[in-house]
């Protein structure tokens, strides 16, 4: 755990990175710890977003009429360079997985799964959110995709934390899918980036589309239909699936983003099957590798590993 490094140390931090930093007007004071009664830290770690939109600075900065303002420390445009919102408690986190907290407090690897919104994660993570629709098909400029690392660098530098301090918010929060791309590639880019001294690398990491395992996922479309309601095998995975399901308008978003391959998303995922000229047992809706590919390319949303 760590004091927050409040606006000047936060600033330099980040310029000795090597970053060219954009300060919105009043960042410095712009937090929700008097109006939430609670400050921001202790702090433990990094968490990444994406915004699934365009043009979102502002709403990062003033928020949206459910949730208010600052939405994150840091945000991040495809052309616009890295603004800083605030330096104090802001609305980005939510409840997330108090285990996956302690974890990241112990930088302890790999992540646990989370699967309980029992903790607020407001307390004592910063927050970057990256300006991009989620949706697999927007990219990520190699610029900015490379300030992103730079911006966690820092940070983490600045605690004396290694990459293990890094999380998206898809790994701490049920239910999430952002950032879209694979937080492991982004880890290990935070890594060699530590490992350089605070010179800026090279721009070259490009990122991965999150990786949805065939195995774990056919065990929970197994698993999950007989097992008691909301019961969860593979959650990363799941969700990824339920939203290219939903993408296609195959699967309600009602039923998608709980984590559990339900008798919901088996039939949604049969329906699939069938688009692609499978029937009898071949469409029964428990994922294929031919199947699943195919979906993870045409959404855009995942890649597919055995």
């Amino acid at each position: 755990m760590a004091t927050p490094l409040g606006a000047d140390r936060m600033l330099a931090v980040l310029k000795a990175e090597g970053l060219t930093v954009h300060e919105h007007a009043g960042w410095t004071t712009h937090e929700r710890d008097d109006e939430t009664g609670k400050a921001f830290g202790p702090v433990i770690g990094v968490l990444i977003h994406h915004t699934a939109g365009h043009g979102d600075k502002e709403i990062c900065f003033n928020g949206r009429s459910d949730l208010p303002g600052p939405l994150c420390h840091g945000w991040l445009g495809k052309t616009a360079g890295l603004w800083l919102l605030s330096a104090g408690r802001a609305n980005h986190a939510g409840l997330v997985d108090l285990d996956v907290l302690n974890a990241l407090r112990a930088e302890s690897s790999p992540l646990p799964h989370d699967d309980q919104a029992n903790a607020d994660g407001n307390d004592c993570l910063y927050g970057l959110e990256i300006e991009n629709l989620g949706n697999g098909s927007d990219p990520y400029p190699v610029d900015q995709y490379t300030q992103a690392v730079l911006w966690a660098a820092a940070i983490c530098r600045a605690h004396g934390w290694s990459e293990k301090s890094v999380a998206g918010h898809k790994e701490v929060q049920p239910g999430k899918i952002d950032p879209s791309f694979d937080m492991d590639v982004f880890r290990a880019d935070v890594r060699k980036q530590l490992a350089v001294g605070g010179k800026p690398v090279t721009p070259t990491p490009t990122p991965s589309r999150p990786r949805v395992d065939l195995s774990r996922l056919v065990t929970a479309a197994k698993t999950d239909p007989k097992a008691a309601q909301g019961h969860v095998t593979y959650m990363a995975g799941t969700n990824l699936v339920e939203a290219a399901l939903v993408k296609l308008g195959l699967l309600a978003k009602s039923y998608a983003g709980d984590g559990s391959f339900g008798t919901r998303t088996v039939d949604a995922y049969a329906r699939w099957q069938r688009e692609l000229g499978y029937s009898g047992t071949a469409a029964d809706g428990i994922p294929g590798m031919t199947s699943l590919k195919k979906l993870g390319t045409k959404t855009g949303l995942f890649e597919v590993v055995a």
